[in-house]
């Protein structure tokens, strides 16, 4: 959604009216969630995608006649068993599918994706708030900010949820989304495997801060795709980053001791996800070792995923990756009710 703002901007500044099409709510099943949009001018689609097929060519033709009307609308849309596979969902039905015009010069959709920059910039759960009544109105909303380039009732700010919804309050119609979470992946130790995995997972959306304790590998020229990258010291993570409940751990440092300093901290951390690379037979050493230096309990384990990853026989780096960045992804689709 960053780049889509970035993109609603540039061609909005060039002259250019647009339409951004949202999948907001379907009978019986759930919006995809990432992928539930995408921005149309005059020359088609330039930007995001509703799940291809059939829904996705009627809305593209649809957009175009917004664009000559010049008026917002919401379509629902008849879904074959091919538009259902499409647009991800869970079962058969209708989806509504909300066509928004965007005027070319539009001061108040300008400075809002100006202000999105920053809000995705400071790293706050955020949300984008689609108004489908009175024309449609877009806004966003963070804990710290409140409602941002929208008026709205203050019973939406309290229903905020990772799940997207549609709510009707005071007359209005919402559609909301989650569009960037707080949480970040943790990764310890800057090796091959980090190398591998922090491009993978921030090119489907997370945020990343590699960190290790040797100046060689804590480099940002290493991982040009993290959001930071910190020297630290692995007695002491605290010291460096402060653990929250969104955050994912990923331990992968140069051997089984450092893993084993790592990983008892981040087993007392509140961080929803510690993953820790190695074998099995290195991870019963480690859990015994945990277990009579810092008195954990088998419960304590059960946070633990170790060997990390999905189970698909990943051996060199890049395969690791690919089944860590897609144990994470699982996560958050279950996190945000997907």
């Amino acid at each position: 959604m960053k780049t889509m703002f970035q993109t609603i901007s540039q061609h909005l500044q060039n002259g250019e009216n647009l339409v951004l099409v949202t999948v907001v709510a379907s009978s019986g099943s759930t919006p995809r969630g990432a992928g539930s949009r995408m921005l149309i001018s005059k020359s088609g689609r330039i930007c995001g995608t509703i799940g291809g097929g059939a829904v996705e060519y009627r809305s593209e033709q649809l957009a175009q006649e917004v664009l000559q009307s010049r008026k917002s609308c919401e379509q629902s849309f008849l879904l074959s068993k091919n538009d259902v596979q499409d647009l991800g969902m869970i079962c058969g039905g209708d989806v509504q599918v909300f066509f928004h015009f965007l005027e070319a010069g539009d001061e108040s959709v300008l400075a809002l994706a100006e202000e999105a920059e920053t809000l995705f910039a400071e790293g706050h759960d955020l949300w984008l708030i689609s108004e489908l009544s009175a024309g449609g109105c877009l806004g966003l909303y963070t804990r710290a900010r409140g409602f941002v380039g929208i008026h709205a009732p203050d019973e939406l700010r309290d229903a905020m949820r990772r799940k997207p919804m549609r709510e009707e309050l005071d007359g209005r119609d919402f559609y909301v989304e989650q569009i960037q979470t707080s949480g970040r992946v943790l990764v310890f130790g800057c090796g091959h495997v980090a190398q591998a995995l922090v491009p993978v997972l921030a090119g489907v959306g997370f945020r990343c801060v590699a960190m290790d304790d040797r100046p060689e590998f804590a480099k940002k020229e290493l991982f040009p795709d993290a959001e930071d990258v910190r020297l630290i010291d692995f007695s002491d993570i605290a010291a460096s980053v402060t653990i929250t409940p969104e955050d994912y751990i990923c331990v992968m440092t140069r051997g089984h001791a450092f893993d084993s300093v790592v990983q008892a901290q981040a087993m007392q951390s509140p961080a929803c996800y510690i993953g820790v690379i190695g074998s099995r037979r290195k991870i019963a050493g480690v859990t015994a070792r945990l277990k009579e230096e810092y008195g954990f309990a088998d419960a304590d384990f059960a946070r633990v995923t170790s060997p990390i990853g999905l189970a698909i026989r990943a051996e060199t780096p890049e395969e690791i990756a690919i089944s860590i960045a897609a144990q994470l992804i699982a996560l958050r689709a279950e996190r945000s009710g997907r």
